[in-house]
């Protein structure tokens, strides 16, 4: 990579650091301030829907309008948007209008990178990538997100911890939805530091789809399978079902989160090894599959220390797929179609997501706190099967 590069590779990762710190608090303490304010289960799970349903038509329209015009613009525009998200959480109680802030803000309800930041920044850092270093490139990117998600679910237990100096839990929440404003606003100086993506030699605007459109419609189909399953346990309802299954405290909560979020970010760069020696496909099902089997058994553990066992085991190889996933699309479609490729990719993924945490949220309410576990599981696997069966055969340039 030049010296330019390596600056824009860089300056997206410090962002979605930043992004991806706030969201890792704001997934634990999202449940815990809905429900100090006097909120459901139901309408927790609800909330959640709308919110990834939100992200999905924003993330579509991020790989639409990023495939003809400058994404640097757009990036900044949607960390103005982050800090408004934040500001706004911080002074609304009405559940309505939480749901409208939801919906079109950038409240990220998963663990997940669901956010129209994605497609944006997956077609600048392929753009500054060699074949060869494609996949670990994206394995720096996820490390870095994932790492700050981790310390971020660290953070979340900041509303204990202030408690014990006499601040109220609804003023600490408060100042954490404060503290995710003012990440937005620094994550949009970093964006400011990536050289802007000058206009195509031709003056023609890049392609939205073309070549490769039948390649991304059945990715898509198969990742909304994924993320469908995966809308069962986000991070939210994963620390709902916790704190309701368990009785986890908020504190023990934010040190399981960090740890898991750990766990995760390491075996990103252990990802991009082992696709080196077996295939992006291979790895991305040969990893998943067992992190399905491992969520099925912690939501069958009649004791905590089992469920959060197996749940740790699971996120350590649930991530795996992340950036082999990310690589593997950027690397089959044609440079001009990349933005467009993750935005058809990731939007579908992000409506699918949006269904199963409100299903999950009357599953809980009705007392049925195994069974969105035990369906992201057996879901999961039969994508995971699905996928090696489509593209087995489907090579990019590094493997052919």
């Amino acid at each position: 990579m030049t010296v330019k590069q390596e600056s824009a590779a860089g300056a997206i990762n410090a962002a979605r650091a930043l992004r991806d710190f706030g969201d890792g608090f704001v997934t634990v303490l999202l449940p815990v301030a809905l429900l100090a304010r006097g909120h459901s289960t139901a309408e927790v799970g609800v909330l959640a829907t709308v919110a990834l349903l939100g992200s999905a038509l924003t993330t579509l329209g991020a790989g639409w309008i990023g495939a003809r015009f400058d994404p640097r613009g757009l990036l900044l525009a949607y960390a103005g948007v982050m800090a408004a998200t934040g500001l706004l959480l911080a002074v609304t109680s009405n559940y309505w209008a939480l749901l409208a802030i939801a919906f079109l803000g950038t409240v990220n309800p998963t663990a997940g990178n669901v956010s129209p930041f994605v497609p944006l920044e997956h077609a600048m850092l392929a753009r500054s990538l060699a074949d060869a270093k494609r996949t670990q490139g994206f394995a720096r990117y996820g490390l870095a997100g994932t790492l700050a998600a981790a310390c971020g679910a660290l953070a979340a237990a900041s509303p204990d911890l202030l408690a014990r100096i006499g601040i109220s839990q609804s003023t600490a929440l408060s100042t954490m939805f404060v503290l995710y404003a003012a990440l937005g606003a620094v994550a949009g100086l970093a964006y400011a530091q990536v050289p802007p993506v000058p206009p195509a030699a031709d003056g023609k605007p890049a392609s939205v789809l073309g070549p490769s459109r039948a390649i991304v419609y059945k990715l898509a189909a198969l990742f909304s399978l994924d993320a469908f399953a995966g809308g069962f346990v986000v991070q939210s309802l994963t620390a709902l079902w916790l704190f309701q299954r368990f009785g986890l405290s908020l504190w023990a909560a934010g040190v399981f989160f960090f740890w898991a979020g750990v766990l995760a970010a390491f075996s990103l760069p252990v990802a991009a090894w082992l696709a080196r020696r077996i295939g992006l496909v291979n790895t991305m099902v040969w990893t998943h599959i067992p992190s399905s089997l491992f969520i099925i058994c912690a939501a069958l553990s009649p004791r905590l220390d089992l469920a959060l066992g197996f749940m740790l085991a699971r996120y350590a190889l649930s991530q795996m797929d992340v950036p082999t996933r990310s690589s593997y699309v950027m690397a089959v479609v044609t440079p001009p179609e990349r933005a467009a490729a993750a935005s058809l990719t990731l939007a579908p993924r992000s409506l699918a997501s949006a269904i199963s945490p409100a299903i999950a949220g009357w599953m809980f309410a009705g007392g049925q706190l195994a069974a969105p576990l035990i369906l992201c599981g057996v879901l999961k696997i039969v994508y995971d099967l699905a996928l090696l069966w489509t593209f087995r055969g489907i090579k990019p340039p590094e493997e052919a």
